[in-house]
């Protein structure tokens, strides 16, 4: 495991708009195995991304689920399908266990992360 941080400038971090968000559509990719394509919900706006969850979550265990979601990424097409944002999780070096990172009580959708 690498224990050397990377530091970057409070200018670089403070680009990144992250945003609670809550999923409202799961399907799985037909054309790959382990990838979803989601639908989340952050404010007034709905966002599409394409998630590789399959092998740690169920499609019902993400619907409804209030997470956290980095928006302004540049969009990139994955197996024909846009992907315009990130859902943040924890993952091991392994890649074994992946948890999504989701605020600690419920609160607005489109609320900012700082």
């Amino acid at each position: 495991m690498d224990s050397t941080f990377h530091t970057v400038g409070y200018d670089a971090f403070a680009k990144l708009d992250l945003r609670v968000g809550i999923i409202r559509d799961v399907k799985r990719h037909d054309n790959a195995d382990k990838l979803y394509i989601v639908q989340i919900e952050v404010g007034e706006q709905t966002l599409q991304t394409v998630t590789s969850l399959v092998p740690y979550y169920r499609a019902e265990e993400l619907m409804d689920r209030q997470v956290v979601v980095l928006c302004n990424l540049e969009p990139v097409t994955m197996r024909g399908e846009i992907s315009e944002c990130m859902l943040l999780c924890a993952e091991t070096v392994d890649g074994e266990e992946s948890v999504l990172l989701t605020p600690e009580r419920p609160i607005a959708s489109g609320v900012r992360i700082v």
